[in-house]
């Protein structure tokens, strides 16, 4: 027997210096301060976007005597959802399921006609970073200001400003955190418990979580959250196309770039005079120049700065601006935007969108005040008395979805002979006639019984009807009667 020769493998030791270099370490991005358009969009937008967020738990919306008066209120204690004229209960959860399908279909419509709109606008955590932002240029200074003191050592004014800064950030965090709990109680009361220390540990606990979080996500990591924990930058890529609307830059006018003095000419060059303030604004750190990037949030900020270049060296706006992918190779400096809004990815959202709105919508409007559940005994399946009578007890649990004590009238229908009352406390009920408070469920005993000749094969459909003596309103309920074979 020839033994093979083993060949000897060389396994290098991983060099960890050379491992660690894989992986770029983060660059503090210091955005500098925009004016312009979309500067002022924004402004509007996030001024919207809060006061909805910590104002809505305070409206308040007259429901009558014993119901809950605020507006807005998700109320575990009596598994209710209350949105201003609309009361939901926990059967009812497939309005929630609705909901998050119209909203999906919506940003689908959107990001296919504008791009990130949403990412750049209305997204929270944009929304938070740019108050972050705010209040960090408004103690600190702008971007070369900010930049220039966190390259300076520590001293009494950097701590102090530093101090002053990260306890805004806490505070504006603590009042996320103090908001959302408000949607799941009476404000003004649990405002007061919560400063009294007789709020719950949940209560506290929750608080504490946003605090931390919106602290976390909008002072220190900001653009990252957006690139690496966020999953609609690459999903988004699936919903655009040729035809939608992005921040694009121009290369076509804009280049060969490069600076650009005031007796210079124009000729055989672009119009990019290389300034960077396209990248000093951005909030994600990123240079729009170099095309569509996973991190632009498509916030506009660099038009605003862009444009304010063109406009002092006397150029056409719009190097940078709201383009699409087949015009950006465009390079006229004035150009018409041509956009077909209506093409087959718009239409298939617009009717998706429109046809589970119109069932949420129907639905919603035709949602019966009254609701009925009938359950049969299982054990026995029957009884059979000693006239010779087949009896089947059933439980029926009426729903009423008023504020208001309503009188209801139970009926049975669908077999000859048949007699049937209701059991409460010991006492039989012949009438029928059973009151339900308001916003109550209420659960009674009906017992039916039936000659054996009337129930043919053992089984009969037998239908127990329901009606509310105020409104007339009527719910029935198909059900069985058994009996023997």
């Amino acid at each position: 027997m020839v033994n093979s020769p083993i060949e000897k493998i060389d396994v290098h030791p991983v060099n960890k210096k050379e491992n660690r270099a894989l992986f770029a370490k983060r660059k503090k991005i210091q955005p500098k301060r925009a004016t312009g358009d979309f500067r002022k969009l924004k402004w509007i937008i996030m001024g919207i976007t809060l006061a909805i967020y910590y104002v809505t738990p305070w409206i308040r919306w007259d429901r009558g005597l014993g119901a809950p008066d605020q507006a807005v209120l998700i109320d575990f204690a009596h598994n209710r959802f209350y949105f201003f004229f609309i009361e939901l209960w926990p059967q009812e959860v497939y309005y929630i399921t609705g909901i998050l399908i119209v909203s999906a279909l919506a940003l689908f419509l959107v990001t296919s006609l504008f791009g990130r709109a949403w990412c750049g606008y209305s997204c929270p955590q944009t929304v938070w970073t740019d108050l972050f932002i705010f209040v960090e240029r408004a103690i600190e200074g702008d971007r070369n200001a900010r930049l220039k003191l966190d390259k300076a050592g520590m001293s009494v004014s950097k701590l102090f400003k530093r101090i002053i800064k990260h306890s805004l950030w806490i505070v504006i965090g603590l009042l996320t955190g103090g908001a959302w709990v408000f949607y799941f109680a009476d404000a003004p009361t649990f405002l007061v418990e919560v400063f009294t220390g007789e709020a719950g540990t949940v209560a506290y606990s929750t608080i504490a979580i946003l605090t931390t979080t919106t602290y976390v996500f909008g002072g220190l990591m900001r653009e990252q959250v957006c690139t690496y924990m966020c999953p609609w930058p690459r999903i988004q890529g699936a919903m655009i196309d040729e035809e939608s609307l992005s921040v694009t830059y121009h290369g076509a006018r804009g280049e060969p770039r490069g600076p650009h003095k005031k007796a210079d000419s124009w000729d055989d060059r672009g119009h990019c005079i290389d300034c960077n303030q396209c990248v000093a604004v951005c909030p994600m750190g990123i240079d729009i120049r170099d095309g569509s990037q996973l991190e632009c949030i498509t916030c506009a900020l660099c038009i605003d700065a862009c444009d304010e270049v063109m406009e002092k060296i006397g150029l056409p706006k719009g190097l940078i601006s709201y383009d699409t992918y087949a015009g950006r190779e465009d390079p006229s400096p004035i150009k018409k935007l041509e956009v077909r809004f209506i093409r087959p990815r718009t239409i298939a959202y617009g009717v998706l969108l429109t046809i589970v709105g119109s069932i949420m919508l129907v639905t919603l409007l035709n949602r019966s005040i009254l609701d009925v559940n009938v359950i049969r005994d299982r054990n026995p399946l029957y009884v059979k008395l000693a006239d010779g009578m087949i009896r089947n007890g059933y439980t029926v649990k009426i729903l009423n979805k008023i504020h208001e004590t309503r009188r209801y009238q139970i009926t049975v229908e669908g077999i000859d002979g048949s007699r049937s009352w209701l059991q409460s406390e010991g006492a039989q009920m012949s009438d029928l006639i059973v009151p339900v408070p308001g916003d109550a469920l209420s659960s009674f005993k009906l017992f039916v019984t039936a000659p054996p000749k009337a129930i043919e094969g053992g089984s009969t459909d037998i239908k127990i009807i329901v009606k509310d003596l105020v409104s007339s309103l009527v719910e029935e309920q198909t059900t069985t009667l058994k009996g023997p074979n």
